[in-house]
């Protein structure tokens, strides 16, 4: 029974990278995006605002543990699209600043847990950057994660559907903090997926689309 368990969560690992990103994605660029970002030497990643909502609470439901969770997955976030870029850095045209840098600047200035009441400016101005990638990512689980594991294994529902949730990535430029860029994206959210399959699957449907791509 345990090989049997461990071939299909190894199955659902595998096809689970396919089953996200279905829904509806929506691009916005500034009449002035080249001329801003042509400008760009260096750009910083901000943590992504999370919201994880359930809607049927689990039993053992914890305001305080959703609340870590969802600081988790921001910092998650942000770590993996730094990778992301990191890697293929010579494919972009501007320098992406070290996220650990960028939050301990955040943390030194006493923003790092108040950047929605802060402009983007400001938070550029601390940063000492040109401009500054920001996120934000909502989910909501419609499913408990031990049932969509037994779901796969009593019924072959690979990548089985727990929740939906929403994807905004966005690129303000540093100087007055006007918003250049925006994309946004609805897809299925799985029980197996990870941070890094989350970006890696945004950033290929962003790819022809970002503005720093050369």
């Amino acid at each position: 029974m345990k090989r049997i368990l461990l071939l299909a969560l190894l199955l659902a690992a595998t096809l689970a990278v396919n089953a996200q990103f279905e829904g509806s994605k929506q691009v916005f660029e500034s009449p002035n995006l080249k001329t801003e970002t042509a400008k760009h030497k260096v750009v910083a990643i901000l943590p992504f605002a999370t919201r994880i909502s359930y809607r049927k609470p689990p039993k053992d439901y914890s305001a305080e543990s959703n609340k870590a969770q969802e600081d988790k997955l921001s910092t998650s976030i942000q770590s993996s699209l730094y990778t992301f870029l990191l890697r293929k850095a010579s494919s972009y045209s501007v320098e992406f600043q070290d996220v650990e840098r960028t939050n301990i600047l955040l943390r030194k200035a006493g923003v790092f847990d108040k950047l929605n009441e802060m402009t983007k400016d400001e938070i550029a101005k601390i940063l000492q950057v040109d401009a500054v990638i920001g996120g934000q990512f909502e989910t909501e689980q419609t499913r408990s994660e031990a049932g969509a594991i037994a779901t796969t294994i009593l019924f072959g529902g690979f990548g089985s559907k727990t929740g939906t949730g929403t994807l905004t990535l966005t690129i303000n430029e540093g100087e007055k903090g006007s918003l250049i860029w925006r994309f946004f994206k609805s897809m299925d959210d799985n029980v197996l997926s990870s941070s890094d399959i989350l970006v890696e699957r945004m950033m290929r449907k962003v790819s022809r689309n970002f503005p720093y791509s050369k």
